[in-house]
């Protein structure tokens, strides 16, 4: 139940991948969203995912978080294959997803939200919590403290007592990741974090980001469009093109390829 944070300074050390996915193939009809996908996410690091619209990527999502079965292929997470795993054990196993559509308590303070999607960890039952006996009140003191060190890490703290309604939208988009955050995920994955945002806010955004993979023991997955992000935060990139793994390698190697730049970016930047 607790966000433990490793402290500011250099990155720690990466040990292997955290998360391996083989020969992914999803078949809608006759059309392949993914098609033989490959690729891994090495502990302790943000890894981007990219690519034009109708790629495949929100597919690829689906099949890690397991809203999505594969026709063909498997998922390994921290070691375990979980091809066949519910997506609310794969919850459980440290796997944390975003999506593009907000929902957010806007009635309720900033702080309320993040701890309201804590309330699955608590540990005392519905009467104690009713009753506010000694060992619930201390249960909600521990979740009201990730709470707050969820805020804090993606630089909402400031606003904990705010209704959300008040926050613009990229702090919204913030407030939602510390919402997982308090989860103590293993591994998060943003669908698009930075949609709809303005230069400051994507700034904000990336600095919270670097924060979470350099003081935090989280591991990211990032499909996202501004190149600017990716080029800011990601160790490592890979595109996806007509549901096909274009390339995939260390962030500068790949948004250098000319490949990339053409089909990503367009013709007129190659």
């Amino acid at each position: 139940m607790t966000l433990t944070e490793t402290g500011p300074g250099p990155r720690g050390v990466t040990t292997g991948d955290l998360l391996v996915v083989e020969d992914i193939t999803v078949q809608f009809g006759g059309v392949v969203a993914n098609d033989n996908v490959s690729l891994s996410c090495r502990r302790g690091s943000i890894t981007a995912l990219i690519g034009p619209n109708g790629a495949g990527k929100s597919t690829f999502f689906d099949v890690v978080t397991g809203a999505r079965r594969p026709n063909k292929g498997r998922v390994f997470f921290d070691g375990v294959d979980v091809t066949d795993t519910p997506p609310y054990v794969r919850a459980r196993m440290g796997i944390g997803r975003t999506f593009q559509n907000l929902a957010v308590a806007r009635s309720m303070s900033v702080l309320d939200n993040v701890v309201l999607g804590t309330l699955r960890m608590r540990r005392s039952g519905l009467l104690a919590a009713l009753a506010r006996t000694p060992a619930a009140r201390r249960g909600d003191d521990e979740l009201r403290a990730v709470a707050e060190r969820a805020l804090h890490l993606v630089g909402l703290g400031h606003a904990a007592s705010l209704p959300a309604g008040r926050l613009p939208y990229g702090d919204l988009r913030r407030l939602e990741i510390a919402r997982l955050l308090a989860l103590s995920p293993q591994f998060l994955m943003l669908d698009e974090p930075a949609a709809g945002m303005d230069a400051p806010e994507t700034e904000a955004l990336a600095q919270a980001l670097l924060a979470i993979r350099d003081r935090w023991d989280v591991t990211l997955l990032v499909v996202e469009h501004d190149i600017g992000l990716v080029r800011t935060v990601a160790d490592d990139v890979h595109v996806l093109e007509f549901g096909k793994l274009l390339t995939s390698g260390p962030a500068h190697d790949v948004l250098s390829d000319p490949r990339v730049i053409k089909a990503y970016l367009g013709a007129r930047h190659a």
